[in-house]
């Protein structure tokens, strides 16, 4: 199901992109990039619409997905 991010609370929406975020592990590119950064970029995704919150019933988990590879 997916999970419309403007009726969320700010501070929910937060904790979900920073909690996604830290599930992805250490960053092994050429250059770290700052958590602070990391969570501009994917709330910058999930407002403009290429990147949606999902509820998933069957793992009773969340998560963020890409929109085009969620809704293959």
């Amino acid at each position: 199901m997916i999970i419309p991010w403007q009726e969320l609370e700010p501070a929910t929406l937060d904790n979900i992109i920073e909690s996604v975020i830290l599930r992805e592990g250490t960053d092994y590119g050429a250059e770290e990039i700052p958590l602070a950064r990391k969570k501009e970029q994917l709330l910058e995704k999930i407002r403009n619409g290429s990147a949606v919150i999902v509820w998933s019933e069957l793992h009773e988990s969340i998560d963020i997905k890409d929109k085009m590879g969620f809704l293959k």
